[in-house]
């Protein structure tokens, strides 16, 4: 138990800590120039990467090359490209020239001396060097994880989703822009092995180096691009899925081996589950890999990254508090739920990042539900409530890279199940959530296409349910008062004009009933000594005045 408490603890304190680094409200340029839609960013529009690292371990240090093909939306001279102290820019060229830049904050801007005219294609070559940012707490607090494994070999990973990829390469750190392709080469000194995003097309033999080039020919946002620089050892198989067969592929620790072989046992009833969910796996052209991390994991595209121990749960403990959260490994699980939503749906503002967390912790319940049942499933997703904060709103702050609140996690993945029990069946939701993802494949998305595009599907509006659970801390009350046979009910702490459905128990039968915020409905011929209970599925509070 106390393992438990500690786990259990550690979670809540990575989110409250979370809250507090992205609760501010006093924004400035630097915040602005990171998160917005400036002129520098809009006049183009990505279309290929090709990043070039070289790793030097003992010195924690990189350097390389990013090429940048570009289509040009409007006639425009400067761009702006962003990379974090330490790391600077040592020089950008296109067309064999030298191109000036000026710095502000993060953000460079490039002085473009060729014709930029709306249609081309152009390129240019920035090479950056530095000692990156050391994560002190990946994947929280991001940047570089340098370690070594039990063996003393180096054991080094990115993870970066917060404080952006910029951390440590020069990109457009812009959401709503992915390239279409990368190729992504790292060279790394022997015996090492580099496992990244994608494809391995060819392994470059040098005296003491190689370097590995992995292609995504899928887009990619840009915290998905990672590295893994290891002692790895590696094992495949293949999963037949909805789509053909898939290449699953994973890299661990060369000692692992016999626990990764049976622990990753998971994955194809991790496929299994979610394909019937959500739809085919969204980068068959690019295999799924599952790479062993110094750190817990990252969903990182077609390259999740794994530090769970080996063992269910997470880190072994149910953080449900149910029984039910060590039936699955939660790391291969809820990871691997943002391939779906995070890689094939991202979010054009980090704003709207409950998109990924809300329906990734969801994707732990529909795991559950689709291998055991509703009953499962329904126990887990209730059993995540205690951690819910309710400190702030759901949604950050636009145009400036706020993230919102911790709940987007569990309250946003109640809110989802909640949602579920007004469709009219399961098979209605399951249409729904496949709809999304064949809807918005390969896309970045605004939540007001997700609201529109649910409610859509629901055949009513939505909006004052997103409202509430997005927008506002307040949990709505159901209130009721038995008068003799009458039900008397209403609902209270809520938006304006909050009108959602609700399922009750009377005596132990379903009844749905429609409260409003405006004053007390009646529903008739209540027997006498009514029990009434409010469906437990429905994340709402509940006040009887009769008591």
């Amino acid at each position: 138990m106390q393992n438990f408490k500690f786990s259990f603890l550690f979670v809540l304190f990575s989110l409250f800590i979370t809250s507090i680094l992205f609760a501010q409200k006093d924004f400035n340029r630097a915040d602005s120039l990171k998160g917005g839609l400036t002129e520098e960013r809009t006049w183009w529009d990505l279309k290929y990467y090709h990043l070039q690292t070289k790793v030097n371990p003992e010195e924690q240090y990189i350097s390389g090359s990013n090429t940048i093909q570009y289509e040009v939306l409007e006639s425009y001279h400067v761009m702006q490209i962003d990379l974090q102290k330490p790391m600077t820019i040592d020089s950008i060229v296109q067309n064999g020239e030298q191109l000036e830049f000026k710095t502000e904050f993060n953000a460079h801007f490039i002085q473009l001396k060729g014709d930029q005219k709306v249609g081309d294609i152009n390129e240019l070559t920035i090479y950056y060097s530095g000692n990156p940012r050391v994560a002190k707490n990946a994947p929280w607090d991001g940047g570089f994880t340098w370690k070594k494994d039990e063996n003393g070999q180096h054991f080094i990973a990115t993870a970066n989703q917060g404080i952006g990829a910029s951390v440590w390469w020069p990109c457009k750190e812009l959401p709503a822009d992915e390239p279409d392709s990368m190729l992504i080469s790292v060279n790394v000194p022997k015996p090492l092995v580099d496992v990244s995003n994608g494809r391995l097309r060819e392994v470059e033999e040098h005296e003491n180096s190689r370097t590995y080039h992995w292609f995504v020919s899928n887009p990619i946002n840009n915290y998905g691009v990672n590295l893994n620089i290891g002692d790895y050892v590696n094992f495949k198989e293949k999963y037949e899925g909805e789509k053909g067969p898939l290449d699953c592929s994973y890299w661990v620790l060369s000692y692992n081996l016999e626990k990764a072989k049976k622990q990753f046992q998971e994955v194809p009833r991790m496929l299994e589950a979610f394909e019937y969910w959500f739809g085919p796996y969204p980068f068959y052209e690019d295999s799924y890999k599952l790479v062993e991390a110094p750190y817990l994991g990252m969903e990182h595209q077609s390259s999740v990254t794994y530090g769970n121990e080996f063992k269910n749960g997470y880190r072994g403990q149910d953080l449900s508090q149910t029984g039910w959260g060590l039936k699955f490994d939660f790391i291969i699980i809820h990871e691997s739920g943002h391939e779906w939503f995070a890689n094939n749906i991202t979010y054009k503002d980090v704003a709207d990042m409950w998109i990924h967390e809300s329906f990734t912790h969801y994707s732990e319940n529909l795991f559950l539900d689709y291998h055991y049942d509703s009953l499962a499933a329904n126990a887990y997703v209730q059993g995540v409530r205690s951690s819910i904060q309710n400190d702030r709103p759901i949604i950050g702050e636009y145009g400036v890279s706020h993230e919102g609140s911790g709940d987007m996690y569990y309250k946003g993945g109640n809110m989802l199940h909640l949602i579920r029990q007004l469709f009219d069946n399961d098979e209605k939701w399951r249409k729904t959530l496949r709809g999304l993802n064949k809807e918005f494949y390969h896309q970045t998305v605004t939540t007001e296409q997700i609201e529109n595009y649910i409610s859509e599907a629901y055949g009513k509006p939505l909006d004052k349910v997103f409202d509430q659970y997005l927008r506002t801390t307040q949990i709505p009350t159901f209130t009721y008062r038995v008068l003799g046979n009458q039900l008397l009910y209403k609902w209270e702490n809520t938006v304006e004009r909050f009108n959602m459905p609700i399922r009750i128990f009377i005596n132990g039968e379903p009844e749905w009933l429609e409260p409003n915020s405006k004053s007390f409905k009646a529903l008739e011929n209540l027997p006498e000594n009514a029990e009434i209970l409010v469906d437990p599925n429905f994340y709402v509070g509940d006040f009887n005045l009769t008591e």
